[in-house]
């Protein structure tokens, strides 16, 4: 595939004259849309802004290259401006735009386009090929030009390939967030700089085509220092104990005879495993509220496919017995089987309920792996794992997550005193042994005894409460159920409502069960009106609530809970104690300790039960538009 194979004629304006960077990106997405490879301009216009908003396309010397990869795109191309007088572009150098290709990429595995792409951002670099560009006196004219250059230079990939002699001294990798052009801009920057300095350097490059020329154990074991220009995750262990010199990406691109130097004359620090990372991060100017966001959502992240995975399944086991089992024929002890009791039924809830029991473990260990690196990995599981099987549930568990992270960051400064060779066991046997067993001390002495108490606390106040008001206690008891969504609050509640069933009392346990089945449903219909409130991810996983909120799993809400508690547990609590509250002013009653919707048939006033559920979603879908900010 050539360049000019992703230019449609239509696409290519050769005298632009926009007076604002928003006004540049819309005319070069009209002229994208005139090749009839976008879909959706919306939603391909919204990718493209999101892109910009990470960091600034454009590169400087006059060239920007904004890109988008979406499921909006059907075919790759390329859309061309030529901007005589220039326009401000926020670019890396401050100088204004003058020549700006916009990227247009299918969201598919067929990646041969990347290529094509990759090789247009690295001939951009060149100053005669861009200012050949901007003189075009036609279209067909910019056509030649670019298939000529294509004719003559090789592809980035191939070229890094024959560069980098055996036993390189100085080696590099690159990679962006897209992978699709300043991977290979700062590859191509790197590769000049060395040549022009007479130095053999070898470049990995980390894009969307995945990683090329990758640096082989005889590579770094030989090498002087590593330069990793970089804005997105590349394998780090494998550079412990050599000279590495983290930095941005785009210094690979504007930076790159600097970095020689600094590389050339060994002025780096020397990468020990779990340490340079989270020093990078700080010396990219991350401040300590976005760090601990990032090192919260590297758990949640982690988290979500156990959610998501354990919970369809469960739900799936209570439709099983919905339809399988006359629920008024059952007893009591029965009902509370729900879920379990077809045989279908009880396979699908135990492979849930498995899945279900990784999720607390693995979002503290990988909050507790964002901060300490891969030693904190295990000490966060098991601190996961004792808040999962205890009291605490997820807060325990978001506890414990950086807990463990910052034990293993303590613990890494004590050994820097100690003798090199005892020091060399510390990722074996010291970090391990000693971090799990500060982490379980820490669980079982503090923070589960102080959650354990607030549990008997609410217990004894709910049991106080129900000779009074009966729309009160609904209230409360629903908003309980989403407070911690699993953790002594919601746990509380539960065990109040299936007391009180074996009491002969059916009404609480219908609150109950409402209070659960709202923030779920609320976080899916959230997630669908106010787009620009959720990640991509979250966008993603959102409407699976739907099916696990409907189902009364209200972990379901707990990654979006975990991911901005001071905005979403509010919202989710407010809404739940509605629906609790109308629950019980409409005498709505329950026999079944679970199952959601698939138990409805048994709900006393069912039709004004699911008018309360609508109530309490609606409150907390509104709640969730209005007080989450949106994401940059």
């Amino acid at each position: 595939m050539r360049i000019t194979d992703l230019l449609d004629k239509r696409s290519i304006l050769l005298d632009a004259v926009p007076k604002s960077k928003p006004e540049a990106l819309d005319t070069a997405i009209e002229l994208m849309a005139k090749s009839g490879k976008i879909r959706d301009i919306e939603a391909y216009r919204k990718q493209v802004y999101a892109r910009e908003e990470e960091s600034t396309t454009g590169i400087g010397e006059g060239i920007a290259i904004p890109h988008g990869k979406c499921d909006a795109v059907t075919k790759p191309g390329l859309a061309a401006m030529v901007i005589k007088n220039g326009v401000d572009f926020d670019s890396l150098d401050g100088e204004p735009v003058k020549l700006l290709f916009l990227i247009a990429a299918p969201n598919t595995k067929d990646n041969v386009h990347l290529d094509v792409l990759s090789k247009l951002s690295v001939l951009m670099m060149d100053e005669e090929f861009s200012d050949a560009l901007c003189n075009a006196g036609s279209v067909d004219e910019f056509l030649e030009i670019i298939d000529k250059a294509d004719d003559e230079k090789p592809d980035i990939d191939e070229k890094l390939e024959n560069t980098g002699e055996a036993g390189s001294k100085i080696l590099a990798v690159t990679s962006c967030p897209t992978g699709i052009a300043h991977t290979y801009m700062a590859a191509e920057g790197i590769e000049k700089a060395a040549k022009a300095k007479g130095c053999s350097v070898k470049i990995e490059t980390r894009g969307s085509g995945g990683a090329k020329n990758v640096l082989s154990a005889a590579d770094i074991e030989t090498a002087d220092c590593i330069i990793v220009a970089a804005d997105a995750q590349v394998p780090m262990d494998r550079f412990n104990g050599k000279k590495v010199i983290e930095c941005p990406v785009s210094d690979g691109i504007h930076k790159a005879d600097e970095l020689l130097e600094r590389a050339m004359a060994g002025d780096a620090p020397v990468y020990h495993s779990g340490t340079a990372s989270q020093a990078a991060q700080t010396a990219k100017g991350g401040s300590a509220g976005h760090q601990i966001y990032t090192q919260l959502m590297n758990g949640v992240s982690h988290m979500l496919p156990f959610v998501v995975g354990g919970g369809i399944l469960i739900a799936l086991a209570f439709l099983i017995d919905g339809l399988g089992v006359d629920m008024n024929s059952l007893s009591v002890e029965e009902r509370g089987n729900f879920g379990s009791i077809t045989a279908a039924a009880a396979t699908l809830k135990g492979i849930g309920d498995v899945a279900f029991g990784f999720m607390l473990p693995v979002l503290a260990g990988f909050i507790a792996m964002a901060i300490g690196d891969r030693p904190a990995l295990a000490v966060g599981f098991v601190g996961g794992m004792i808040a999962a099987q205890g009291k605490s549930g997820f807060l325990g568990a978001l506890a414990a997550g950086f807990i463990a992270g910052y034990i293993i960051v303590l613990l890494k400064k004590g050994c820097d005193a100690l003798p090199e060779a005892i020091e060399k066991l510390a990722p074996v046997l010291i970090f391990p042994v000693i971090g799990i067993l500060i982490m379980g001390l820490l669980m079982n002495f503090a923070i589960e005894p102080v959650m354990g108490a607030i549990n008997t606390g609410l217990n004894n106040g709910l049991k106080s409460m129900g000779g009074s008001s009966k729309i009160v206690l609904g209230m409360v008891l629903g908003a309980m159920m989403a407070i911690d969504m699993g953790g002594p609050f919601n746990k509380a509640a539960y065990v109040f409502g299936t007391a009180a069933i074996a009491a002969g009392s059916y009404d609480i346990m219908a609150a109950v069960m409402i209070g659960g089945m709202t923030p779920p449903c609320a976080i899916a219909l959230a997630s669908l009106l106010f787009k620009n409130k959720f990640t991509k991810e979250e966008r993603e996983a959102g409407p699976t609530n739907f099916i696990m909120g409907l189902a009364f799993i209200t972990e379901g809400a707990i990654p979006f809970a975990a991911s901005d508690p001071l905005h979403v547990l509010p919202s989710c609590i407010a809404g739940s104690g509605v629906a609790g509250a109308l629950s019980m002013a409409f005498n709505c009653t329950l026999m079944a300790p679970h199952g959601g919707i698939f138990v409805f048939p048994v709900v006393g006033n069912a039709i004004f039960y699911l008018a309360a559920l609508v109530a309490g979603t609606a409150v907390s879908t509104i709640l969730l538009g209005v007080l989450k900010k949106k994401i940059a």
